[in-house]
């Protein structure tokens, strides 16, 4: 699982890569580019807080680093729960106050506030869930929380069938990608937290001395 959230991630990391060698490297001002040039700090610390939590956040996903590195996952999510919140506040910054891009409408723009608000609250749930050591609370809601900052590499998938044919969506039908990849990983998520309750409900037939960690964060 980690390997595979890595990948759904890769082409989002390359494309903030590409951004910042744009930003430091003095590239031309473009009218696509010109509001990241105006403000570049908030763009910068989404980028490097995304990536961080995307690449340490997949490895809280391995059954083995919660069992045999307990220590290892909660300096892990002492980590991510910091950069988590730094990418879904900046995110919303950015969507507050940086021009609106020319291929996004008004309702992708309230998409955004909505999935970030989300985000950030995921993850001030999940830790507050594991204040209380409400392990399961926990594994919930930073699962969710990961699934909306991962949304980024399901909507590259979601824009595919556009660029294959030649350009990139506009108008509704980007409002629909955009939509899509952060609800599909939403879905996956609640179906996985609902595969697992049965199995955690049976710990009668648990070998001793078994202790159920959280998985992510």
């Amino acid at each position: 699982m980690p390997a595979g959230l890595v990948l759904l991630g890769v082409v989002p990391m390359i494309a903030g890569a590409a951004r910042v060698a744009e930003l430091t490297g003095g590239a031309p001002i473009t009218p696509g580019n010109a509001r990241f040039f105006a403000s570049p700090a908030p763009v910068l610390v989404h980028i490097v807080s995304v990536a961080v939590y995307c690449l340490v956040g997949a490895f809280q996903f391995a059954p083995g680093l919660r069992r045999r590195r307990l220590r290892r996952h909660r300096a892990a999510g002492r980590l991510l729960v910091p950069f988590g919140l730094a990418a879904a506040l900046s995110g919303l910054w950015m969507t507050a106050f940086y021009p609106r891009p020319p291929t996004d409408d008004a309702l992708v723009t309230g998409f955004r506030f909505v999935f970030g608000a989300a985000m950030a609250a995921s993850l001030v749930l999940g830790f507050a869930a594991i204040r209380r050591r409400d392990v399961a609370g926990h594994r919930a809601w930073m699962a969710r929380g990961y699934a909306i900052g991962l949304g980024a590499g399901t909507q590259v998938l979601t824009h595919l069938p556009w660029v294959l044919a030649g350009g990139l969506p506009s108008g509704t039908p980007r409002t629909l990608a955009m939509l899509a990849g952060w609800v599909i990983n939403l879905v996956v998520v609640e179906w996985a937290l609902r595969r697992r309750t049965p199995a955690i409900g049976r710990s009668p037939h648990r070998r001793p001395g078994f202790v159920d960690h959280p998985t992510p964060g």
